[in-house]
């Protein structure tokens, strides 16, 4: 198959999908290879050799100068938006060859490509079992499952709905929200690679599937469909 390069974001900046990202990464001898998400997030998993700097830690900038600026730059996010950010930074300070992986860890990881996680950072993150999840779903109410990050901002933005709809539907719907970051390998399972998103199961059942910004009336009228 023919891997195609996705797009130029400018001179020394190039986006690439998950899959040309690791073929170019692997067949560059002196690749730097970034993770720019928060310590937390890479703790629960990353790209093998990766260097961590959060991009949103006032002190990003310094801490690049270690990298060689004549060798290229691999960054990566968990989707993409904040490996962005940090591209054109380091193109805007001097480095020469920077590839950004478009749709991030989300995308690497849901395709099953190659992590590393070091459990002893991860160690006391929350995480649903299988087991817990099973029990959850297993309702013969409604159970509305939100998944966000405190990151994203759409996620952000859906909160006080979800809060809304949690007061309202007390008794006679589950409302739950679940953190991304903490949950990794559900999410996996799930084949969940871009958030917010919205799964709603009755009696273990997958009845509805929603994604982004949503209004309040619309997920009323799902849950109604279901009591």
């Amino acid at each position: 198959m023919t891997l195609l390069l996705l797009s130029l974001c400018g001179m020394g900046q190039t986006v690439l999908d998950a899959e040309i990202f690791k073929n170019k990464l692997s067949s560059t001898p002196n690749g730097q290879l970034l993770d720019v998400r928060t310590f937390e997030e890479y703790a629960q998993g990353h790209l093998k050799n990766s260097l961590n700097i959060d991009v949103t830690g006032s002190s990003f900038e310094q801490k690049t100068l270690a990298l060689d600026k004549s060798q290229p730059v691999f960054v990566y996010c968990l989707s993409g938006a904040r490996s962005a950010k940090a591209a054109k930074q380091l193109v805007d300070n001097g480095f020469k060859e920077v590839y950004d992986m478009k749709g991030g860890y989300l995308k690497w990881s849901s395709a099953q490509l190659p992590i590393d996680k070091n459990e002893h950072l991860a160690k006391g993150v929350e995480e649903i079992s299988q087991d817990d999840f099973e029990k959850l779903i297993a309702s013969d109410k409604p159970v509305l499952l939100d998944f966000f990050a405190t990151w994203c901002a759409p996620c952000k933005q859906m909160m006080p709905t979800m809060q809304k709809l949690t007061k309202d539907y007390e008794g006679k719907a589950v409302i739950k929200t679940i953190n991304y970051d903490k949950n990794k390998a559900l999410t996996q399972r799930l084949q969940i690679d871009e958030i917010p998103i919205f799964l709603l199961y009755k009696n273990g059942k997958l009845l509805w599937r929603g994604m982004g910004l949503m209004p309040e009336k619309e997920f009323k009228e799902i849950i109604e469909a279901n009591l």
